[in-house]
């Protein structure tokens, strides 16, 4: 979700109203109560009535103003009601929210990233003084939802930031996942937040994209799978709220994986059939599954509609066929974008009401076109029921949330990172890590006496976007040092290159290096590592070089898959030395390091793996933990390889003249310390009725020397149907952990969910025939072992 920064904020405030409406609330007196009219009595105020006639009766009283005020949110104008010292000002509440709002953006900000904003506390007093504000002072007593981002851990000061999802995603790790996730809702909800913008689970399919960090892969099931979690996590298992809890937001809906030439927000040029089978699928499945609150539309367009105008995606779709209960949300500034990008809405007013009538229940962050839509429903230009609609939406939750009975936030609850966090995040990390190559070298032994940490990653923060200040950040040297304490091992670290010159992923420009200088430091460093027995080499992107391109100017998506600067010449000299290499590969999405792999004893993909980087790092490389991390998207051999996505069609991936048409590194590949086997699969039944189902089991066995986990994974392959079908699809996995000679049964369902598709009629079914059920530790052939299961 775009990310624009408070720095920004006198330009779009002269934005404002272009597309020829002006859409600035217009700040007038709350209707009274009429006469004798007690609200104190009201239905809505009473805890003991059924939710629905709460509901029912509270827009029953609401004015339009009053209506349109609870599908708007306040960001950049929450500076209009700060004191000197960011406190809340009651005397100008009332010019922002005269009639109330639907949601306080972002709250633990004070002037906005980078810079740093509230502590917990002080985010609990500011939130509780406008919540104060908003129930005595306003005509209804309506209380407000806060929401913040969450994408790896609380975006707040002194919370827990784990890996980018890509990095969760890469553990496979089911558990794990619900339990990061729940860190962050407790936190959030600590510090008065009842809402969060995710979990992202869009697919993601192309490599350039600046994005792909912030989702779980490239396969459907996996993002449902790891999504889901997810969700339990922040809201639990059940659908009402308990303390700690928080509503969570799944993101992007749809297609916004696969983008146009890989630039973001781009249309995405895609089929309703890939769009249902691929995209929408993590969406649907956790919707049936978790009974997610809310969803975001996704900014590209498909098939010439825009997502937040798609009426058949939001409503006929996602409510009428799904049956989703929740709010659907904008992402940010997306509505007035109906206009000022796509140009499918003559101005803002046009936009909001196509908007609110596709399904679109708020806009976020602001208030921008949808205040428009109080002429809308008085010139008759939008039924008012729509209007209702989704206000019962956003009512709904402050209702489920006990907003109306219980506001306020007990400021002795706020909770910041703690050493259990430190310590989930430290195994996520570890988990997170995977193994491409390693010729012996790893895990270290007593035999290594000095190691050079290396590379323009080695001594740097590396958290990727969507990021605040969290508690501590430990560096790959910091790691190394706490991992080596008093012992005789000695470190030597250099620099050896840049990626960039230093900068944030909030700001622009991003500048590269003079070559000159680069040059310089790469010398330094061969000379530096001389002494040393191996060299730990840090490689890669960072923020500035994968990242959301949320505006004209502000760019994150590359055109190359290359190393960015001088890092491939710095391997070719620290190779010269002849020191072994172990390579770890940090940043938000695949790269080209064909060149680390040539001339490394082992590699390491590491994307991004939070706060705990270091101490992960180290606890992989001295053997502490074994490597178990799966790759959640396939490594491309260059950017003329795209699309390298595993799950492709017969007729793809038929050849290249002079070269390997293949992934350098398959989805669901992952290298251990110690090696497994998985037996070939054996079926309950060879042969079932349709609507009948069957089980397929495999015996895994450790046969190495170490302790270690693997992750088994089925794919399905359904050999002749109406219509064409991927050569694999992932249908499960299971994570395992054994001991040296330790053997365990994994079992899979094969059912309705593991054998359906979209018919010629687009209607999801089971197809008689054959399938091929293929079991194995990556979506390579060479590395599954298969059996033929058939549906009669």
């Amino acid at each position: 979700m775009r990310f624009l920064l408070f720095l920004l904020l006198p330009f779009l405030a002269a934005l404002d109203g272009c597309g020829g409406t002006n859409n600035e609330e217009a700040v007038t007196e709350p209707s009274a109560p009429a006469a004798g009219e007690s609200l104190t009595k009201a239905i809505y105020k009473d805890a003991s009535q059924p939710t629905k006639d709460r509901i029912e009766d509270l827009i029953g009283r609401m004015t339009v103003e009053e209506k349109v005020a609870q599908v708007t949110a306040v960001w950049k104008d929450k500076k209009r009601f700060y004191n000197e010292d960011f406190s809340f000002n009651a005397d100008s509440a009332f010019a922002v929210m005269p009639h109330g709002i639907g949601h306080i953006t972002r709250p633990s900000e004070l002037e906005g990233p980078p810079a740093i904003g509230r502590s917990g506390l002080d985010e609990v007093n500011f939130t509780n003084a406008i919540q104060k504000w908003l129930v005595e002072n306003t005509r209804l007593g309506i209380p407000a939802l806060n929401h913040e981002e969450s994408l790896h851990g609380l975006a707040a000061l002194n919370a827990t930031s784990w890996g980018q999802p890509i990095s969760v995603a890469a553990t496979f790790n089911r558990d794990l996942t619900r339990q990061l996730y729940a860190t962050a809702a407790r936190q959030t909800a600590s510090r008065g937040g009842h809402v969060v913008l995710t979990p992202v689970v869009d697919v993601a399919r192309d490599p350039r994209w600046g994005r792909v960090e912030e989702t779980l892969g490239e396969d459907p099931f996996l993002a449902a799978q790891i999504g889901l979690q997810a969700v339990l996590g922040f809201q639990g298992d059940d659908n009402k709220w308990d303390e700690g809890e928080v509503f969570a937001t799944l993101k992007h809906m749809a297609g916004h994986g696969e983008p146009e030439g890989g630039n973001n927000i781009a249309p995405a040029n895609i089929s309703e059939r890939t769009l249902r089978e691929v995209f929408l699928y993590p969406f649907r499945h956790i919707v049936e599954k978790g009974n997610v609150r809310n969803i975001m539309a996704s900014y590209n367009e498909v098939n010439g509609i825009p997502s937040h105008a798609n009426g058949w995606m939001l409503n006929t779709l996602l409510r009428d066929t799904w049956g989703y209960k929740g709010a659907v949300v904008s992402d940010y500034f997306a509505v007035r974008e109906l206009t000022d990008r796509h140009a499918v809405a003559l101005n803002w007013k046009a936009a909001a009401v196509l908007a609110i009538s596709s399904g679109i229940d708020i806009e976020l962050p602001d208030r921008e076109a949808y205040p428009a839509l109080v002429e809308a429903v008085n010139d008759g230009t939008l039924d008012e029921a729509i209007l209702n609609q989704a206000v019962s939406r956003i009512l709904q939750q402050k209702f489920d949330r006990g907003l109306f009975e219980t506001p306020y936030t007990d400021p002795a609850g706020v909770l910041d990172n703690t050493a259990e966090d430190d310590a989930l995040v430290r195994k996520a990390g570890a988990e997170g890590m995977i193994l491409l190559t390693n010729d012996g070298i790893l895990p270290f032994t007593d035999k290594i006496k000095t190691i050079a940490v290396v590379g323009p990653n080695a001594d740097k923060v590396l958290l990727g976007g969507y990021s605040d200040m969290p508690d501590h950040f430990v560096t790959i040297k910091d790691g190394l040092e706490n991992a080596l304490g008093a012992d005789s091992v000695n470190l030597i670290y250099a620099e050896g290159a840049r990626v960039v010159e230093p900068g944030s992923w909030y700001k622009d420009p991003v500048v590269a290096i003079p070559e000159s200088e680069d040059r310089l430091r790469i010398k330094a460093a061969a000379r530096a590592v001389r002494q040393a027995d191996v060299i730990v080499l840090a490689v890669g992107g960072n923020e500035l070089t994968s990242r959301e391109a949320w505006a004209e100017g502000h760019w994150g998506d590359r055109p190359t898959l290359d190393m960015a600067g001088l890092q491939n010449e710095l391997i070719d000299e620290l190779a010269k030395t002849g020191k072994p290499i172990v390579g770890l590969v940090f940043g938000g999405r695949p790269l080209d390091i064909a060149n680390l792999v040539e001339k490394s004893s082992a590699v390491f993909q590491c994307f991004y793996l939070g706060q705990e980087t270091g101490n992960s790092v180290a606890d992989v490389l001295f053997g502490k933990v074994a490597p178990g991390g799966k790759l959640p998207i396939s490594l491309p051999r260059s950017v003329g390889h795209i699309p390298a996505y595993y799950n492709y069609k017969p007729t793809a991936r038929r050849g290249y003249l002079f070269d390997d048409v293949s992934a350098a590194w398959p989805f669901g590949y992952g290298l251990s310390y110690t090696t497994f086997n998985i037996s070939p699969p054996t079926l309950s039944a060879a042969s079932v009725r349709l609507g009948e189902a069957a089980n397929v089991k495999v015996t895994v066995s450790n046969t190495g020397t170490r302790a270690g986990s693997e992750v088994v994974q089925l794919y399905i392959r359904d050999r002749f149907s109406s219509v064409t079908r991927p050569v694999r699809e992932l249908k499960g996995f299971e994570k395992v952990y054994l001991e040296p000679g330790e053997s365990t049964t994994v079992t899979f369902e094969l059912g309705q969910q593991e054998l359906e598709l979209l018919d010629i009629n687009m209607k999801w079914t089971v197809e008689p025939g054959e399938f091929e059920v293929m079991v194995g530790n990556s979506s390579r052939l060479k590395d599954l072992k298969s059996v033929v299961f058939t549906v009669r």
